[in-house]
């Protein structure tokens, strides 16, 4: 049974649709690389497939359920890592993971301990009790990316998860993935690196103007595409090759002028 399953999926706003006829299915185990433009529609199939947005048309199952009628139990089972997302400023990260851990049901002293270990492996011990609202976005980050992995979830959805990440933690997070991949967890990676998603992703779908416009392993593609590798079969398909040399020539020569 796929552990994630869409059926004629589709989103609008102000009647405008965002998504339209997004079929899709994730089997157990499986890596997918979610790839588009910015504004095709990436983040929004995500949070309704987390639950997150409840309205849209077509079907939507994880774990085999109906995600309008079992949110909450598919909630449990999951990890959701976003671009950004609004922490509790005033709290301290050892404090928001606790809040974390107990909304998942966790120990207390299990809690504790896997936040402070998980800390220590991304450099923030000595911040561990100081309130957030003085921190970086690169630190913030790195707390987001902690409670969405706290409770050793079963499914795991990625939304640009190296923005604002320093070089360190980039290297340890794309190790992490690998980690994870080797572990047997079904990851939905959705992200512009397309090293990572060519290095770590079993299939990929590339999504323009919320539509599916292609599909299939990174072998698959650049067979299709005739293109050696995903950042040129993405350019390819969703861009104009040509205009993006002459307005990059354009923006040398402004600067130059």
């Amino acid at each position: 049974m796929p552990i994630i399953e869409s059926t004629l999926l589709c989103k609008k706003y102000d009647n405008r649709y965002v998504l339209r006829n997004i079929n899709m299915s994730v089997e157990p185990g499986q890596v997918l690389g979610y790839i588009g433009p910015n504004g095709s529609g990436k983040s929004t199939t995500i949070k309704i497939i987390c639950g997150i947005t409840e309205t849209f048309e077509g079907e939507v199952k994880v774990f085999g359920m109906d995600v309008r009628k079992h949110f909450l139990e598919i909630k449990q089972r999951i990890g959701y890592v976003p671009e950004q997302a609004a922490l509790y400023d005033l709290l301290t990260p050892i404090e928001y993971l606790r809040f974390t851990g107990l909304l998942y049901n966790m120990p207390e002293d299990k809690i504790r301990n896997k936040s402070l270990d998980l800390l220590r492996l991304f450099e923030l011990e000595k911040q561990a009790s100081d309130r957030m609202n003085s921190f970086s976005k690169g630190m913030k980050q790195k707390v987001l990316l902690i409670s969405g992995l706290l409770h050793n979830p079963e499914l795991i959805f990625f939304d640009e998860p190296l923005s604002g990440l320093d070089a360190n933690a980039v290297i340890l997070v794309k190790e992490i993935l690998l980690q994870l991949k080797k572990a047997g967890k079904t990851i939905f990676y959705s992200s512009h690196i397309m090293d990572v998603v060519e290095k770590i992703c079993d299939n990929i779908i590339i999504i323009k103007d919320g539509e599916i416009i292609a599909e299939g392993s990174i072998d698959s593609l650049k067979e299709k595409a005739q293109r050696g590798s995903l950042e040129n079969i993405f350019t390819a398909l969703t861009g104009d090759e040509a205009g993006n040399v002459n307005t990059a020539s354009d923006f040398i020569n402004v600067l130059n002028g």
